[in-house]
């Protein structure tokens, strides 16, 4: 199994998190490459001019993708690292507590409303600006799982254990302390996605899950372009013929012992991770999804 297979089985395997990175990395690396190539045939595209969110409503007109996309796009290498770092980390707290469509529907949901904030904001001190990037659903997630669970510890490299609601914090007094800064707009956003996720937590312990909106539009998306089977035309009158046994017994312990040796896979997977399987046992899990 090459690298490239490798990278396929571990998307196909992993969770939403891992799915989400994956997402944010390949158009970190279009908005990179694909300028580069284009260029050696004389065609000068900015990518970023095209998925970045615009301080001017108007540009929603011709880009409404923006509200969205802007929060899978990056400005350069360290912005991309600080903020996949910062999502790898709040989403296996996060997901120590709810589901991965709580996840992506917070995430996405954050994302519009950090979004908006800044663009409400922008406008209102007529000023004009575009931003990228994922940090206001990052800080989301981050401030959900820290209001659900604020004294939880946490061990940090170099720093030791300390209490999760002492890491949202400094991160939220760096966001305001830079404020008046160069990139304002990214910090409302960062504020503005925090205070989103404060909210989206306090809804829940209320009953009212706000990621089902995520839910129930992709289900119906995903529904509307299913083909329903036809129905066959039913007979009212059959003849009824004693059904003939068939022996199909060595196909059914065949499969059943592929099965077994799937689920222990899964399960070494489970406890030790990707990385702990062997090569052979990599190539038959890669074998076995085709």
């Amino acid at each position: 199994m090459n690298i490239l297979d490798d990278l396929k089985m571990q998307y196909k395997l992993g969770g939403i998190v891992n799915k989400l990175i994956y997402w944010n990395v390949a158009c970190f690396l279009i908005s990179f490459v694909l300028p580069g190539i284009l260029r050696i045939f004389n065609v000068d595209l900015n990518v970023l001019q095209y998925v970045s969110l615009s301080s001017n409503p108007s540009d929603l007109l011709w880009k409404p993708w923006s509200l969205i996309s802007y929060a899978f796009f990056h400005f350069d290498f360290f912005h991309i690292l600080f903020n996949m770092l910062v999502l790898n980390f709040a989403s296996q707290l996060f997901l120590t507590f709810f589901t991965q469509k709580q996840f992506l529907g917070l995430y996405l949901l954050a994302a519009v409303f950090g979004g908006a904030v800044f663009m409400g904001t922008y406008y209102l001190m007529n000023m004009d600006a575009p931003i990228v990037g994922a940090s206001a659903a990052i800080m989301a997630i981050l401030m959900a799982v820290t209001s659900y669970q604020p004294l939880m510890e946490v061990r940090l490299l170099l720093i030791g254990r300390v209490k999760l609601w002492h890491i949202t914090a400094v991160l939220l007094i760096l966001d305001l302390m830079q404020l008046r800064l160069e990139n304002m707009g990214g910090h409302i956003s960062h504020l503005a996605g925090a205070l989103f996720g404060f909210v989206y937590i306090k809804a829940l312990q209320n009953g009212t899950d706000m990621s089902l909106i995520v839910t129930n539009v992709i289900s119906f998306f995903a529904n509307g372009f299913r083909t329903t089977p036809s129905t066959p035309f039913k007979k009212v009158h059959k003849n009824y013929n004693k059904p003939v046994e068939k022996r199909t017994t060595s196909r059914i312990v065949t499969k059943d012992k592929t099965q077994q040796q799937i689920d222990e896979i899964l399960d070494k997977i489970s406890q030790s991770g990707y990385d702990s399987l062997t090569k052979e046992e990599k190539d038959f899990l890669f074998k076995s999804g085709k």
